[in-house]
């Protein structure tokens, strides 16, 4: 039987410690999966590591049930190749488009990564974006005469496939590829949104855990990644995607559903909202892990204050399911075995806190009348830490009372902080935060003088 074709792009730790679990998983009962990675960005995890692999590796999923260690080994085996497209091997990725056995696209290229941009038709591959990537993807498979595919991206953005489709309609427009390739686009092809749910904090971070990992694999892999046992694929269900993706539990459960928006809204504002609302707060009192701020008595009681009076109340619609997931979020919080990186969550926090917070805030002051206290104060705490960007030749970088950190987020933000601009402009600027929070009543002055209190040395918890 010939393998189902799975194209995925993005090889970072989260789709190899999720996606491919699953996939392989399914080989293990039965099936016949193949995954081919490639990456979306130049940048990325080394190849090399995967050819000297062969493309195997494994993961670690670490965490407590009934109060005991769970420490679980597996060696994925379901990656038949890893390649970039911007280093001379850009045929690869259409000959993958062009594979009669292609069932299933994957993404995950951040919050920031499904955008459209006026790219030119010819122009590198590298200076495009991810959706008109996969525009050219999807058009080399259409002239070559095929059927189309199932698009499934995982970044945790609202309805996530349905953006990503109207990027491709737009680069379709944008590019003159053809009313036929515009009416296969629409009528071959199903874009599919999805939810995912596993807290990765990817390669084991000290000596000590990678001792650990290195005695738990029995050598050695540079290309371990660590996760927690809990995972859940929620899918919105088209066509004959049922054939593919299979229900149930499969090293991760997963649901097929006609709508994903109740497992989403719960999942994104209970879980990812408050991960990055307590990051920048966290770094500004010297912590480096989500487990160290669930263990310090002050930043526990502002998560666990965020969720229950800012984030819960908003979710009456299913309450009994909400608070279930918020309980079991604290147990996942208080995970020891995963090193989860406060710098890690960091990344992109501008569109993080867009797509995971900013929806809370705006819901909670129509529903109260007034400003969330503890998200304002998030809030607070991230421009305080990008008002302090300044540039290197490394990058751009933050000192905070504990040290220098990195900040990584898009170029225009991190260059605005650094050459100086006010925290006033950039919440009233739409480009921000995809809206002017000026409008906000009351919201950008207690933002002000926040900030003017965390430079003062103040604590605002």
């Amino acid at each position: 039987m010939q393998a189902i074709h799975v194209f995925q792009f993005g090889e970072g730790n989260f789709l190899r410690t999720f996606v491919e679990h699953y996939f392989d998983t399914l080989n293990e009962e039965g099936g016949s999966f193949r995954v081919t990675i490639a990456r979306p960005i130049p940048q990325g995890v080394p190849l090399e590591l995967f050819r000297e692999a062969a493309c195997r590796y494994h993961i670690l999923l670490r965490g407590v049930k009934d109060g005991a260690p769970v420490e679980q080994v597996r060696r994925i085996t379901v990656v038949d190749d890893v390649f970039s497209p911007f280093e001379e091997e850009e045929d690869k990725l259409y000959r993958a488009a062009t594979d009669p056995a292609l069932r299933l696209v994957i993404s995950n290229t951040t919050e920031a990564g499904i955008t459209f941009a006026p790219d030119a038709k010819d122009a590198p591959l590298s200076e495009i974006t991810f959706p008109a990537k996969l525009t050219r993807f999807l058009y080399a498979r259409f002239r070559a005469g095929l059927g189309g595919v199932y698009m499934l991206p995982v970044e945790l953005i609202d309805h996530n496939a349905d953006h990503l489709a109207d990027c491709v309609r737009r680069y379709i427009e944008l590019w003159q590829l053809g009313e036929d390739f515009a009416a296969w686009n629409a009528s071959e092809n199903f874009y599919c949104n999805t939810l995912v749910d596993r807290i990765v904090s990817g390669v084991p971070k000290t000596d000590a855990d990678r001792a650990r990992a290195d005695e738990l694999v029995g050598a050695h892999d540079p290309l371990l990644s660590v996760g927690e046992p809990f995972g859940l694929w929620a899918v919105e269900n088209k066509g004959e995607l049922s054939r593919y993706i299979k229900e149930g539990h499969h090293g991760i459960d997963v649901i097929l559903t006609d709508s994903i928006d109740s497992y989403k809204k719960r999942k994104v504002r209970i879980l990812n909202g408050s991960h990055t609302n307590l990051v920048p707060a966290g770094l500004f009192h010297g912590l480096s892990t989500v487990y160290d701020c669930m263990m310090d008595p002050t930043v526990r009681a502002f998560v666990l204050g965020t969720v229950e009076e800012e984030i819960l109340p908003l979710l009456d619609a299913d309450a009994a399911a909400a608070r279930s997931f918020a309980d079991a979020m604290v147990g996942r919080f208080e995970n020891p075995f995963l090193d989860h990186r406060l710098t890690s969550i960091a990344l992109n926090s501008i569109s993080k806190w867009q797509a995971r917070v900013l929806p809370s805030l705006l819901e909670y002051v129509d529903s109260f009348g007034k400003l969330p206290r503890r998200m304002t104060v998030g809030l607070s705490y991230l421009m305080a830490l990008y008002s302090r960007a300044r540039r290197t030749e490394g990058g751009y970088v933050a000192a905070l009372p504990s040290g220098e950190i990195a900040l990584q987020d898009d170029e225009r933000y991190l260059a605005y902080f650094a050459d100086g601009g006010s925290v006033r402009d950039f919440l009233c600027d739409s480009a921000s935060f995809g809206r002017d929070l000026g409008k906000i009543r009351g919201l950008v002055e207690v933002v002000e003088d926040n900030v003017r209190r965390i430079e003062a040395g103040e604590e605002l918890l």
